[in-house]
């Protein structure tokens, strides 16, 4: 999935615990109501946010997380969470990996036709 909008924050690095730490990203979408996305990027992926800055348009590959939960009084709670794991500017598109479309003079035309012949093809 992808999130496609402006950067609005680039929080600074979290050290959750000694074996976990997360940066969050907020990205606000362009739509008629645009909506402010926050996204979690975590461990390794913590270092794509350092070149973004307020304003930028990108494109965030994301995942969805969702979390269960019980709580001390055995009620169950759940949890979604928004885990970008790339990050590019908008329009750095990269090439095309198909091959270009041949021009339609490349092509001779039939010289073997004959009208006589019933034409079955239902177009």
């Amino acid at each position: 999935m992808e999130v496609t909008g402006k950067v609005k924050v680039v929080n600074p690095e979290q050290q959750v615990s000694a074996s976990f730490k997360k940066r969050e990203l907020v990205v606000t979408t362009d739509e008629q109501y645009p909506q402010h996305i926050l996204i979690e990027f975590t461990q390794d992926k913590c270092d794509l946010l350092s070149s973004y800055k307020q304003g930028e348009a990108v494109k965030v590959s994301i995942n969805l997380r969702g979390r269960e939960w019980v709580n001390p009084q055995g009620e169950t709670r759940y949890f979604n969470s928004i885990q970008g794991w790339r990050i590019e500017r908008a329009g750095a598109e990269a090439p095309s990996q198909a091959p270009p479309m041949p021009a339609a003079e490349a092509f001779a035309p039939a010289t073997n036709v004959n009208d006589d012949e019933p034409d079955d093809l239902p177009f």
